[in-house]
């Protein structure tokens, strides 16, 4: 099921929770490659994409974050990104072809973890040729579009946008604001919908995905859907705010919170609605009830943002021309 389908026959779309967190649930080592599952157990993987196709995902995630030869490398697996991610697209492909109706398989593309010339080493076209070789491996196995995330830098994501285009793929672009309301490379969330730079074609979808928790991210959509109201927003927010319990990582969002956080989306403009660190199949399940059962109301401000999902942890600074007061949550 191609994405732009599926928008032409819904008004919003739940996207999956997360990998990683679940993943370390499940007995993932940190410091491992989670990509490496892909092969070593595949059954775990079917199990996370079908708890989240169970909770009334229309998207999910492949397990391939980190495939790109860059990030491999770490683990002496450069050589085996196509092999990685076909296995990752497989895996995914597997679960939504069972569930009796339309889900996507996107196919996750995270950033390679270098910095860009003159700041770094990475040139454009060797980053284009870095996302190629993953996409290519994503397409091999069934991905139907390929889903851009976390990333910084306007260089990287035309980058990886090309690479899309170079492999014949359908492509959405995600962005992490965790640094005053923008990225940590100074994007800003109204920059999104532009964000491609005139690559041919345009996203199908641009948002926010991660970052520091959902009130930062509810913001980042207004940005996005005041600069460009026609625009597909995805809107992709960690459960809650990450809390150190000893070694574990907490995230403090409840499932109620979730749902709260789904129906501003909702009200914000976004069209595709999922969560990212933290985001459990509970979670999930939840967000999934309430998109199902919300009629859209009046576009929230931040104020709004603030008073039902708590305050800001990263507030835009005061004139960057989308500042945000934090408020004490009531």
């Amino acid at each position: 099921m191609r994405l732009t389908e599926l928008l032409a026959q819904k008004p919003v779309l739940l996207a999956d929770g997360a990998t990683g967190t679940n993943l370390f649930e499940m007995g993932l080592m940190s410091g491992d490659p989670p990509e490496m599952w892909n092969l070593d157990h595949p059954d775990r993987i079917h199990a996370l994409h079908q708890s989240f196709v169970d909770a009334g995902a229309d998207i999910i995630l492949t397990n391939s974050f980190g495939g790109n030869r860059r990030r491999l490398a770490l683990h002496k697996l450069d050589g085996r990104v196509k092999e990685l991610n076909a296995a990752a697209a497989r895996n995914a492909r597997q679960v939504a072809d069972g569930a009796g109706r339309p889900v996507v398989v996107a196919g996750s593309v995270g950033p390679t973890g270098d910095l860009f010339q003159p700041l770094g080493p990475l040139t454009e076209d060797e980053a284009v040729e870095i996302f190629v070789e993953q996409i290519e491996g994503l397409k091999e196995g069934g991905a139907d579009v390929i889903w851009i995330e976390t990333m910084s830098a306007a260089e990287e994501m035309r980058a990886a946008a090309k690479a899309a285009v170079k492999a014949g793929m359908p492509y959405t672009v995600t962005a992490s604001f965790d640094t005053a309301g923008k990225t940590m490379m100074g994007i800003p969330p109204s920059a999104m919908p532009e964000v491609a730079g005139g690559v041919d074609p345009n996203p199908v979808a641009v948002g926010a995905n991660c970052g520091v928790g959902a009130s930062d991210l509810l913001v980042s959509v207004l940005s996005m859907t005041e600069a460009n109201p026609d625009v597909v927003v995805i809107a992709k927010a960690n459960a809650g705010i990450p809390q150190f319990h000893g070694d574990h990582i907490h995230y403090s969002g409840t499932p109620e919170l979730m749902a709260n956080y789904a129906r501003l989306a909702i009200d914000a403009g976004a069209r595709i609605i999922g969560g990212c660190c933290g985001t459990s199949p509970a979670h999930l399940a939840a967000m999934r009830q309430a998109i199902d059962g919300h009629v859209r109301a009046e576009r929230p401000d931040a104020a709004k943002v603030i008073a039902e999902i708590g305050p800001l942890v990263a507030p835009p600074k005061a004139g960057g021309g989308e500042e945000v007061r934090r408020r004490r949550r009531h």
